[in-house]
């Protein structure tokens, strides 16, 4: 027995079921409202090129494991990033932050030799402080963003020089450090890993669809929910089984097996984040500040708040970036979190479809754009190693995000 659109709607149910929902979207990306499909688009068409021309190493489980810890820092920091283009700020220092905060990590911890916790506590201290000032230059004083993060660009650079000293680099002997971008989860784990997550998106996203009905509101159809929870089944139970293969080179020797430590931290903090800015007043208020902040004044809320928490947010997600750059490295150096870092992660947090106007974006944009961008420097070199190419082919790509981002913004306006 199937309903009507009438009945449908009179269940809170939208009509149409799968069909509808494409329809939906459909509308969507017409008023301008492109998302991720971008990023999502652009991503497949990359690993479709760079599978085709060097399948053999850029599509091995190894390499797959590898892009993984290679985007980690380059996704936190866009997730810091993306608070504070919610606002239409800027961080310009959020590279070199986490590079600073890495290096008190590396100080307190190996040549001082304090326990992780404390080691951890003044890397994650560092981040806060350095964010609660740019929040109050900014906020308080009214400097622009761009200013003051230049400003503190500059200075950091200057303050992980005077950390670490010119040339020199601080070990990280702590194993636990380590093994977070360098051990990987045992293979039962990846599997009761991937359960759990499609398990809890299932079980609560059934829990607000039953919640919104109730309340008479509309809400998606069961062939959508049914849709949208087994494709991401799919998609989590294929990466856990191909990070499970073994990817050693001389497996009799040496075994490596399992979804790297770093994706499972990846992972705690979308969920929290995405909490944050979607189910809590802060995030309603991140939106509003960022849409329209007169206005957002007029109706109560607190702007120089707001915009210091988001300040904050951006320095402490850099200060966890930072964590993984000594994991990664096994050290930290003057060149921690320098070089094309910043820009990546800007890049990651536009590609994935967040606005540098304000007021639109979502912490998945991160991921997206992050792979994106970390599919581009793990693939470009297996075909090339002109870094000029690499440059041009990376500023390219994040010239053409920005400039769908603009044409997206004036079609939603003029609709």
């Amino acid at each position: 027995m199937t309903t009507t659109p009438a009945e449908q709607v009179a269940e809170g149910q939208e009509p149409g079921g799968v069909a509808g929902a494409v329809h939906a979207y459909v509308d969507r990306l017409r008023g301008g409202d492109l998302g991720s499909l971008p990023a999502m688009l652009g991503l497949a068409a990359l690993v479709l090129l760079f599978g085709s021309l060097e399948g053999d190493r850029f599509l091995s489980s190894f390499n797959f494991a590898n892009l993984v810890g290679q985007s980690a820092m380059v996704i936190v920091i866009a997730m810091g990033l993306i608070f504070v283009l919610l606002l239409g700020e800027i961080d310009l220092a959020a590279g070199f932050t986490a590079g600073m905060c890495a290096a008190v990590l590396g100080v307190t911890m190996t040549e001082h030799g304090w326990p992780l916790a404390l080691g951890l506590g003044a890397c994650l201290l560092t981040g806060v402080v350095v964010g609660l000032a740019q929040g109050v230059l900014v906020a308080n004083l009214g400097i622009p963003s761009f200013v003051v993060t230049l400003a503190t660009f500059l200075a950091f650079q200057g303050v992980l020089l005077l950390i670490i000293g010119d040339g020199g680099t601080i070990g990280i002997r702590d194993e636990t450090i380590l093994a977070i971008q360098n051990d990987n989860l045992p293979v039962w784990g990846g599997w009761l890993l991937a359960l759990v997550v499609v398990g809890g998106y299932a079980l609560l996203t059934l829990m607000r669809r039953r919640g919104r009905a109730a309340a008479g509101l509309a809400t998606e159809a069961f062939t959508v929910w049914l849709a949208k929870t087994g494709l991401l089944a799919v998609v989590i139970l294929a990466v856990t089984y191909f990070l499970n293969e073994e990817r050693s080179r001389r497996p009799e020797i040496t075994s490596i097996k399992g979804i790297p430590y770093v994706l499972p931290l990846i992972l705690v903090l979308f969920v929290g984040l995405t909490f944050l800015l979607t189910r809590t007043n802060f995030g309603r208020h991140v939106y509003a500040v960022g849409g329209n902040a007169e206005a957002a004044r007029r109706a109560g809320i607190s702007v120089v708040r707001v915009k210091i928490i988001c300040f904050v947010l951006c320095s402490t997600l850099a200060a966890v970036a930072g964590i993984l750059f000594a994991s990664r490295d096994n050290s930290v150096s003057p060149t921690t979190g320098g070089t094309l870092t910043l820009l990546l992660a800007v890049g990651a947090a536009v590609i994935g479809g967040t606005s540098l106007f304000g007021g639109k974006g979502r912490i998945v944009d991160a991921i997206t754009g992050g792979l994106v961008v970390g599919v581009i420097l793990n693939g470009l070199p297996l075909l090339t190693q002109e870094a000029g190419i690499q440059f041009a082919v990376t500023g390219a790509v994040l010239l053409i995000a920005a400039s769908v981002d603009a044409l997206s913004r004036r079609r939603s306006v003029s609709g």
